[in-house]
């Protein structure tokens, strides 16, 4: 009996002590490989969005800023777990909330991107502060059709600023919405202070 209370302690013994060594190698691993800091603005409500009608727009493939050299590939993404717009993993695409509409859809379609990427690596909107008031964006969909817009007004918010109206127009017109990430890098959290949106409205 005694031989048996024995074994059941070894083997809870040996279950505990792998879990305390995974835990060990989990937390290292997080350490060594943190997260690129995010470009996104927190969003409320997302459900509130109005559900946009795709007929005539095609999904944007690919944004050109001429006036600061970008020319990139656009990529889809939605949420992340803690309530934010995802970003794209590669530093040169730009990625685009398909929670909302498509560039050249009714309403406020949101576009972010990388700055000042790890190790000094150039990131896509990494002049994206040097755009100014009436300058040309363009999108070009999977149809091979061009929209452009011009920025309308540009906007610095903190980094946890909740910015709704960022992602969401009631004005019956088609914008397009540019962010990024600029101000002080917290190497804690691992992103910047502040964030840049670019408004822009279509041509």
């Amino acid at each position: 009996m005694q031989s048996k209370i024995l074994s059941k302690r070894m083997l809870l013994g040996i279950i505990l002590l792998g879990f305390i060594l995974f835990a060990i190698l989990l937390f290292n691993f997080i350490l060594k490989n943190p997260i690129q800091g995010s470009s996104a603005l927190l969003i409320e409500n997302v459900a509130t969005l109005p559900n946009q009608e795709y007929a005539s727009v095609g999904l944007p493939v690919r944004l050109k800023i001429p006036a600061i050299g970008v020319d990139s590939a656009v990529i889809s993404v939605g949420l992340t777990s803690d309530g934010a717009m995802d970003v794209p993993k590669d530093p040169t695409d730009v990625a685009w909330f398909n929670l909302g509409p498509r560039p050249g859809e009714s309403g406020s379609a949101v576009i972010n991107g990388h700055y000042g990427w790890k190790n000094n690596i150039p990131a896509v909107f990494d002049n994206l502060h040097k755009l100014r008031e009436g300058e040309r964006i363009s999108v070009e969909d999977e149809k091979g059709v061009t929209t452009t817009f011009i920025v309308r007004e540009i906007r610095i918010y903190d980094k946890d600023d909740v910015a709704l109206g960022v992602f969401e127009s009631d004005d019956g017109k088609a914008h397009l919405n540019l962010i990024t990430c600029m101000g002080d890098w917290n190497q804690v959290e691992k992103t910047h202070s502040e964030r840049l949106v670019i408004l822009t409205d279509k041509e």
